[in-house]
């Protein structure tokens, strides 16, 4: 049914994009050929922008947190405790166990990446060890692990590929239009050169601004997906007990962090582009259950 409701929602953007693209080439005076053509170019940069950021995701996170990878003979008992718990909820899934690290941070978080589900990587912050029980650790595991076996990475690169090439293709039509409208009946006037391209970095903001709604709507979905698997697989209460501390210990980060998205806790506004639902909210729906 999860899966289901996953290729639901990536077949009705698909939708959306389709017939918002199909009304901007009916007001195009854009030979066919030439729009098809483009619309070509720009699925494959869109589209490998996003798979080529999901294949380094592993690499890039271990050099950018400086992940120190655990095993089942690690020292530090609290490390092997951790990496047992999530070896056997592998097992229970049905799926390699995926790398699990621990990088210094004081902030409580944690998040998985990978390119697919027996190619993973399940990050947590020292801060999260240090302050939560081990119920509350395994409940953490539980919501990363969820992620990891409902295809989150894969379905979210899919998503932004078709959002990439939807906006780089719907910019450089109107863009094109737009020039053509400004010329005389010779064929002179225009955009221009620098015209042209400022005007597609323009309405790619613009559009990429737009997108994000959507895309953000998917993202809090999967939060309250994964808290739900974690709840299935540890128990409501301990995940409602990690949420609260996760919202009690919470602390921004000093920089840009590339991976805020794939993190269990992101502390963005309340808002139609907010990555992460509520703390409260997502507690509200364990409650429920």
């Amino acid at each position: 049914m999860q899966g289901l409701k996953r290729i639901g929602f990536y077949l009705l953007i698909n939708f959306l994009v389709v017939m918002m693209l199909s009304v901007i080439l009916a007001f195009i005076p854009m030979p066919r050929s030439q729009a098809y053509s483009l619309l070509i170019f720009c699925a494959i940069f869109g589209f490998a922008g996003s798979f080529i950021s999901l294949a380094l995701s592993k690499f890039m996170a271990k050099k950018a947190y400086k992940i120190q990878l655990i095993n089942a003979n690690t020292p530090d008992a609290r490390a092997r405790f951790l990496y047992n718990t999530i070896a056997q909820m592998a097992q229970h899934e049905g799926i390699t166990t995926p790398e699990v690290g621990i990088y210094p941070a004081n902030d409580v978080n944690a998040f998985a990446t990978g390119a697919s589900k027996n190619k993973s990587l399940m990050a947590f912050s020292s801060g999260l060890l240090e302050r939560l029980s081990d119920d509350e650790v395994a409940a953490v595991a539980g919501h990363e692990m969820t992620h990891i076996t409902q295809g989150d990475m894969v379905s979210m690169t899919l998503v932004m590929g078709l959002v990439n090439t939807f906006v780089m293709f719907a910019a450089r039509i109107v863009a094109t239009g737009l020039d053509l409208a400004l010329r005389n009946d010779k064929g002179r006037g225009g955009l221009g050169f620098m015209g042209y391209y400022l005007v597609v970095m323009l309405l790619q903001n613009v559009l990429m601004l737009l997108a994000m709604i959507p895309v953000s709507y998917y993202s809090r979905y999967r939060e309250y997906r994964a808290d739900r698997g974690a709840a299935e697989l540890t128990g409501a209460g301990s995940m409602i007990a990690a949420l609260q501390k996760i919202e009690q210990y919470y602390r921004p980060a000093a920089k840009q962090d590339s991976f805020a998205l794939a993190k269990i806790n992101s502390k963005s506004k309340t808002s139609i582009f907010a990555t992460h639902p509520n703390i409260s909210d997502r507690i509200e729906r364990l409650r429920s259950m």
